[in-house]
């Protein structure tokens, strides 16, 4: 990364810069820290600069900032996350100083009604309460993050074809005076990359704002835990239950293997199945005699649906695809007893063809008989000729002749 002067650098090449350095240390997991500490720099510069321009109020809504500032409003989330980069020996302090900033950039986010609502409402309760709950919101921040990022995918191809286009166009009709504009009128498509860009950070935000606050209660956990027991006694305690973990776990592996055994391997799909689910075990005895799987619902399943309304009911769950009438290997065996029978039939045949009546039975016929067909082929040769000179080619065709 190059040296660049921050006082002397206007707001957009400051915010490129400290971009382009957030970009790398995000991609890459090893990063100096003097770059992530001047990114830290650059980013602190550019929130300056912007509470001194005064480009944002909170009596403005998302339409009513312009398309070229949209893109600062990513200023602390860029601070907050290269912030939690740096290296430093109070890790609790970093930290909290990039939750403030990461709080900062979601509740601006809010004001300008550019967070969901399920978030705002799991905001205001301080959390899911239920795992149930907290896994259905990642999930739903997950889609919306594959979602965002799909369609910056797609806007950057849709821009790099119209690049492409206007490139060709351009070299093959001049471009006069005033009409470079229209070529590259994209600020509605602009405008909608900034943010679909500031809606995928909004979910790594509340992602990496999470993980922050874990692990700032383990270190407070941790930190308390020591100053309790003091740093010898700790990091004993510690070495000594890695070293009894370490110790059972060799004493069972060698336990274990004078009773292991290689297992006979499975070739049975559906007994694999039912080993890996439990309900048999590697041991017992397999044959490949199975029951075809039953869908439906289980008041169903092993009865005969007596009306209507039984009937679409079991039929609910039905795979849309058709079933198998045979497992893979009940097919290979009945391959190889097609292959089987082929080759016998083959060798009988090739007996027969070896036998001696076999060679008699296919003896050529007299000569004379050779020179009937011969005689007759000529004949039926010589009548298609004189037909064809009696009727040329298209002669029939007199309603497609402009005279006929």
């Amino acid at each position: 990364m190059g040296e660049f002067n921050m006082e002397d650098m206007p707001l957009p090449a400051l915010f490129e810069q400290a971009q382009k350095i957030h970009r790398t240390a995000t991609e890459s997991g090893d990063v100096d820290q003097e770059v992530v500490r001047k990114g830290c720099k650059a980013l602190e510069k550019c929130d300056e600069m912007i509470s001194k321009l005064g480009l944002f109020s909170t009596n403005e809504t998302k339409e009513d900032i312009s398309t070229t500032n949209l893109k600062y409003l990513l200023v602390p989330y860029y601070l907050g996350e290269l912030t939690e980069k740096v290296a430093q020996d109070d890790r609790i302090q970093i930290l909290k100083t990039s939750q403030a900033k990461l709080k900062e950039f979601i509740s601006f986010c809010e004001a300008m009604e550019l967070v969901p609502e399920e978030e705002l409402q799991t905001s205001a309760l301080d959390g899911p309460n239920s795992l149930v709950d907290r896994r259905a919101l990642k999930i739903a921040r997950f889609k919306r993050q594959r979602a965002a990022e799909s369609k910056l995918l797609e806007i950057k191809e849709r821009k790099e074809r119209r690049g492409r286009s206007t490139k060709a166009a351009a070299l093959s009709t001049p471009i006069e005076a005033g009409e470079e504009d229209v070529l590259d009128d994209d600020g509605e498509e602009e405008r909608e990359a900034w943010f679909t860009t500031i809606s995928l950070a909004v979910c790594k935000a509340f992602d990496l704002l999470e993980m922050l606050k874990k692990e700032e209660e383990m270190l407070l956990a941790f930190k308390e835990r020591q100053s309790k027991d003091g740093n010898k006694e700790f990091y004993q305690d510690v070495l000594d239950d890695r070293a009894k973990r370490a110790e059972a776990w060799h004493r069972d592996a060698a336990a274990r293997v004078q009773y292991t055994r290689p297992a006979e391997p499975i070739t049975c799909a559906t007994f694999a199945q039912d080993v890996l689910e439990g309900r048999a075990s590697v041991s017992q005895m397999h044959e490949h005699k199975h029951q075809p799987l039953i869908f439906g619902p289980a008041s169903l399943v092993g009865g005969n649906p007596t009306s209507e309304r039984e009937r679409m009911a079991a039929q609910v769950f039905q795979p849309s695809h058709r079933l198998p009438t045979m497992s893979i290997e009940e097919a290979g065996l009945k391959e190889m007893e097609i292959m089987n029978t082929w080759q016998e039939r083959n060798v009988k045949l090739m007996e027969e063809a070896n036998s001696a009546w076999y060679k008699e039975s296919r003896k050529p016929g007299p000569p004379e008989d050779d020179d009937e067909d011969d005689d007759a082929a000529q004949d039926k040769a010589r009548a298609w000729d004189d037909w064809k000179d009696d009727n040329p080619r298209g002669a029939g065709n007199k309603k497609l002749t402009p005279c006929g």
